[in-house]
């Protein structure tokens, strides 16, 4: 895949009537964030190019380098086979609405056929018009406060393209920065226990007698729920050692 296929395998992100040069500096990077470059404008407020938006946009500035600017919503839409539109108010047309997750599901199955697809975002007071959402093939909605629904452009645009990642690659839910070290083994950990009992034993730790066995297994239980590494049973039979030592002495 060239870099052109690969850039048309992605969706376009659309901006309708922006109003702060900011703004659209800031969606900018919240696109490239997530692996997506292509950006269409319709009628900016303030003209383009705009400077405060290659400020705002900083690394991602090759975003906006190749924007694509139109007059009118149809023309920003008449290469593209599906557009989603993206609103927080229920409107007056029968349109099927999407939550951001279902809509991605359903873009990138769209790109991988080979289609090309667009999110459309309204400026940044009103939203999308019924104009221009009539012109939409399907509604996305974001799951937000009733009380307060009005999402920043670059906010809306961030969650988006955020999902849009999110279904295309395998994100860890969950992952242990080790810095330089590893997990201690079973047998590691099983010594370090052996030792630990043996020095708390010598000061009468498991008392009274009838609950000691309770208390060891509750203890050696504690260990083996520990996400030990080589240094942590490093560090612990040096505590160990020192308490042996003053022990002694």
């Amino acid at each position: 895949m060239n870099n052109n296929e690969w850039i048309n395998s992605k969706p376009s992100i659309i901006l309708i009537g922006p109003q702060m040069g900011e703004n659209i500096g800031a969606s900018a990077r919240a696109m490239l964030n997530f692996g997506i470059e292509n950006m269409s404008i319709v009628s900016p407020r303030d003209g383009w190019p705009n400077a405060r938006a290659k400020s705002m946009a900083a690394g991602a500035g090759r975003v906006l380098d190749t924007v694509q600017l139109f007059d009118k919503t149809s023309d920003a839409l008449k290469n593209l086979n599906f557009v989603f539109a993206t609103t927080a108010r229920t409107r007056d047309l029968a349109k099927e609405v999407m939550s951001p997750e279902r809509a991605m599901m359903y873009a990138r199955a769209l790109t991988q056929k080979g289609k090309k697809v667009g999110f459309m975002f309204g400026p940044e007071s009103s939203g999308l018009s019924n104009e221009d959402i009539a012109q939409a093939n399907v509604l996305v909605s974001v799951p937000v406060n009733p009380e307060f629904s009005s999402l920043n452009l670059s906010q809306c645009v961030l969650l988006l393209a955020y999902e849009w990642q999110r279904q295309t690659i395998e994100i860890p839910h969950e992952i242990m920065a080790l810095a330089g070290t590893e997990f201690a083994s079973i047998n590691e950990v099983q010594k370090l226990v052996d030792r630990s009992e043996e020095a708390l034993q010598a000061r009468n730790f498991f008392w009274p007698k009838n609950k000691s066995e309770s208390m060891l297994l509750s203890f050696r239980n504690m260990f083996s729920r520990l996400k030990l590494t080589k240094m942590d049973v490093q560090i612990l039979h040096g505590i160990f050692k020192a308490m042996e030592k003053s022990r002694n002495d």
